[in-house]
C-alpha cells in the first residue's frame, strides 16, 4: 500500500484499504486491531486520518489491547482527535470484549486444572489495580456453584475473614473450594501472608469437611498454583 494515501482522506482510499470495506468484503478477521478502533472512531482530523489515530493510540499501549482497555475516557481523550464520544466508543467496545471472554470461560463449569480456574478468574482481577479476594466454590463434580469476592483491598494486600468463608461455604453447599487473589505488581511469588492464610482456611475447612483444593494467585498473563508447586 503506497504511502501516498496518507494524504487522502480514507473515501479516496482504495476499497480493499478503507476499514469498514474491508470488513464487509473480506470478514472481521481480516482486519489489524489498528483498523477494527479505526471503524470505532469512525472519522481523522485535517491531518491525520482514523487509521493513523488508530495506530497511534495503539502503539502508545505497545500495541497490546489489554493495556488499551485500562483506559479511562479522560485519559483516552488526551489523543489529539479523540473526544468524549470517540472515547466512550472505544471504551464501550473493549469493555464487551473482556466481558464477552468472561462469559465464554464462565460456560467452563466444570474446574479440571488450575489454568480452567485462571480462565474463570482473570477476566475478573487479572487486570486489576488493586488487590481483590475470592473463592470459588465447588460442588462434589468439581463443578463451580459460586464465584464470591470475600475482600477488596490495596495495591499490596487485602484482609480475608475466615468465617466468612466457610459460613458461606455452607450456604451454598459447597464440599471443596478455591481461594484466588489477584498481584497488580504482577509478581507471582506467594507472601508469607498468602501461606498463612491457605494453611489457616485448610485447617478450619477440615473441621467442617470442606477441602481447599488450591490457592491461585492471578496477574494479567499468567498464574501460580499452590497445588501444581506442592505448596497446598
Amino acid at each position: 500500500m503506497s504511502d501516498e494515501r496518507t494524504n487522502l482522506s480514507i473515501k479516496q482510499w482504495a476499497e480493499d484499504d478503507r476499514p469498514r470495506e474491508k470488513l464487509l468484503q473480506k470478514g472481521k478477521l481480516s482486519l489489524s486491531d489498528s483498523e477494527l478502533i479505526a471503524i470505532l472512531i469512525s472519522s481523522g482530523s485535517k491531518n491525520e486520518s482514523a487509521l493513523d489515530l488508530a495506530k497511534r493510540i495503539l502503539s502508545s499501549t505497545g500495541n497490546n489491547l489489554s493495556e488499551l482497555g485500562k483506559l479511562s475516557v479522560n485519559q483516552l481523550c488526551k489523543f489529539k482527535g479523540i473526544g468524549p464520544a470517540k472515547a466512550v466508543t472505544i471504551s464501550a467496545a473493549l469493555e464487551l470484549g473482556r466481558r464477552r471472554r468472561l462469559e465464554g470461560a464462565l460456560e467452563q463449569k466444570k474446574i479440571t486444572s488450575s489454568n480452567s480456574v485462571f480462565e474463570i478468574m482473570q477476566p475478573v482481577i487479572g487486570e486489576l489495580g488493586h488487590e481483590e479476594f475470592w473463592i470459588v466454590y465447588l460442588n462434589n463434580s468439581n463443578k463451580v456453584i459460586e464465584q464470591f469476592q470475600i475482600s477488596k483491598g490495596g495495591i499490596t494486600g487485602t484482609l480475608v475473614d475466615v468465617r466468612i468463608t466457610l459460613k458461606k461455604a455452607l450456604e451454598v453447599g459447597a464440599v471443596s473450594l478455591i481461594l484466588v487473589h489477584n498481584h497488580p505488581s504482577g509478581n507471582l511469588k506467594a507472601s508469607e501472608a498468602d501461606k498463612q492464610l491457605t494453611n489457616k482456611l485448610k485447617t478450619a475447612a477440615e473441621s467442617l469437611d470442606i477441602k481447599v483444593l488450591d490457592h491461585i494467585i492471578v496477574t494479567e498473563k499468567s498464574y501460580l498454583s499452590f497445588a501444581d508447586e506442592g505448596m497446598l
